[in-house]
């Protein structure tokens, strides 16, 4: 079928559009073929991978993991109907967790396009166009590498998100003409660029000499600007703390003493400590450096102790004044600001706040010596990973309530060497993200934490892992519940309801193993560690699972605003 379709046209829409992906720099194509594979193949153009997955959001995940550790673009295909709303789930976390995926699905032939008629026929471009920064459906076949070309630049710009085209099944296999294309430039991110910054970056560097205790709070739009040397070099020749997001843990080493840590608006019930009034009490002065509201860290957040002044640097516009109205507002990208500072910022004189308190907090929590009977706790399952990780490779974690205890707990020593779903938060991400970590840090070991609520909403791709061959270390957190939710049912109205949470006891291992995983289970921190060490050492899949048990009594859950 394919070499018929081929001899039609010297070049045909499937074959151009998988060379200009291929020369905006993607590499592989995740996704699942529907009835288009007469059309496409995914064999057109040499040096292009297609990944099959067990299901499309699995896809669209993993595109947008590695779009966001290798800050390229990448691509996520699904067949027509059912397929293209399978993906829509991976095309809203990479918009919402900001990844440049450009993001394909095949359509009805263009003489049978009549969303909601035709059989598996949806209107796709009116479902993806809120979810994503450009939306477009191939009319002509002449058309495509331009929507390709207009798709990557859309994506590329902040807030970097994904585009998506539509590609009726006919148009696919018909031919376009073979005039030469320009290979196009491989631009990286891009921003806003107030051309009035460097006047608000001198208001800025004002507060900061005048400030006594002032706190970076810290965004990926730093690691997207490739600032993070920048950043460290700022820090260290003033001494100012960083805060940071979920996912922008690893903009300094754990170990450094300017590593104040992520924040998470559990971390005071998961203490039992007042943890955000120890980080952002004494603060004078919030730097908040390529902030962006959708990675979770709230103003509310920092809204604590005495009066703050407040800088916002970002390369787009502020979005939500009503929530965020700062003092100073430099709309440019994290890297012209700090190359700026540095060389103008001259000496500061202020001192890093002490949280010594926070610390011994922690330490005390993660050093948690006890043999529960009910099952292990989930702080006590990170030390162990950090134990045997020792900040080398990623961290991904899962959704779910031992998603805050990674936040809080997980060593991260490199950009994204924590990685989870600060924006979206689907059950189900971690599998995906894990896969897609490992294929774009190949030489370096990934460990996943996923509870048993939102590892089996998506464990079909065990399935994808073992035939990849992806040496992904699995920790299964199994309580037989959804523990997050059982906590807002306490908070709300102090019991939990059994029927909205409980699940039947899954084994597994036993379900690893049916897919070519290995796999077993411990229930101790001696045992854990061991079966960690051998995972790690042993490059192949392996899952962990391990039973733990929350306790939701006591803990002040306030920052919640339940």
């Amino acid at each position: 079928m394919h070499k018929t379709v081929a001899t039609k046209a010297t070049t045909t829409v499937a074959s151009a559009l998988l060379k200009r992906l291929h020369e905006h720099g993607v590499e592989r194509v995740f996704g699942i073929v529907g009835r288009e594979a007469a059309a496409i193949l995914f064999d057109e153009t040499p040096g292009l991978e297609f990944v099959l997955v067990r299901h499309e959001f699995s896809a669209g995940v993993m595109a947008d993991v590695v779009a966001r550790i290798t800050n390229r673009p990448q691509a996520c295909f699904a067949t027509l109907g059912p397929g293209m709303t399978n993906l829509s789930t991976g095309v809203a976390t990479s918009a919402l967790d900001r990844s440049p995926v450009i993001a394909m699905a095949a359509q009805s032939e263009s003489h049978d396009l009549f969303p909601n008629v035709t059989h598996q026929c949806l209107d796709s471009v009116g479902m993806m166009a809120p979810l994503t920064k450009w939306c477009g459906q191939l009319e002509r076949g002449d058309d495509i590498t331009d929507l390709v070309d207009s798709a990557v630049s859309a994506s590329m710009v902040e807030p970097v998100g994904p585009s998506f085209i539509s590609l009726p099944v006919d148009l696919l296999a018909s031919g376009v003409s073979d005039k030469p294309t320009e290979a196009p430039v491989i631009a990286g991110v891009r921003g806003l660029q107030d051309p009035d910054w460097r006047a608000e970056a001198d208001a800025a560097i004002q507060l900061l000499r005048e400030a006594k205790h002032p706190v970076l709070v810290v965004g990926t739009a730093t690691i997207r600007a490739e600032a993070v040397e920048l950043l460290r070099e700022f820090v260290e020749r003033h001494q100012i703390p960083v805060i940071t997001t979920y996912v922008a843990k690893g903009v300094l080493p754990q170990d450094h003493p300017m590593t104040y840590g992520a924040v998470s608006g559990y971390m005071d019930g998961i203490l039992d400590f007042p943890a955000l009034d120890t980080l952002f009490g004494p603060a004078d002065v919030i730097v908040a450096l390529g902030y962006d509201y959708a990675e979770d860290l709230r103003p509310s957040m920092w809204d604590h102790g005495q009066p703050k002044k407040v800088v916002r640097i970002s390369p787009t516009v502020n979005p939500i004044p009503r929530v965020l109205t700062p003092d100073v507002d430099i709309i440019v990208d994290p890297r012209s600001f700090l190359q700026y500072a540095l060389a103008n910022a001259g000496e500061l004189d202020n001192t890093p706040h002490d949280i010594e308190p926070l610390r011994a907090r922690v330490r005390e929590f993660l050093s948690d010596p006890k043999e529960y009977e009910d099952g292990m706790r989930v702080h006590q399952v990170m030390d162990t990973i950090n134990s045997v990780s020792q900040g080398e490779g990623t961290i991904v974690s899962d959704i779910g309530y031992f998603r805050h205890f990674g936040v809080l707990f997980a060593r991260a020593d490199q950009p994204y060497g924590f990685l989870t779903s600060a924006g979206c938060s689907s059950f189900g991400y971690g599998l995906p993200a894990a896969m897609g970590a490992q294929i774009a840090r190949p030489e370096e070991p990934v460990f996943l934490i996923a509870g048993d609520g939102g590892f089996h909403s998506n464990s079909a791709d065990l399935e994808t892992v073992a035939r990849l061959n992806l040496p992904i270390v699995m920790v299964v957190v199994n309580n037989d519940r959804n523990g997050l939710i059982e906590l807002y049912q306490n908070l709300g109205h102090g019991k939990s309801h059994d029927p909205a949470v409980g699940f039947s006891t899954v084994d597994f291992v036993a379900l690893a193993k049916a897919n070519g995983v290995d796999g077993e289970h411990v229930s101790s921190r001696a045992d854990l560690a061991t079966a960690l060490r051998k995972a790690k050492e042993a490059r192949r899949p392996y899952l962990i699972e391990v039973p733990i048990a929350y306790d939701f009594s006591g803990g002040d859950f306030g920052a919640l605003d339940v």
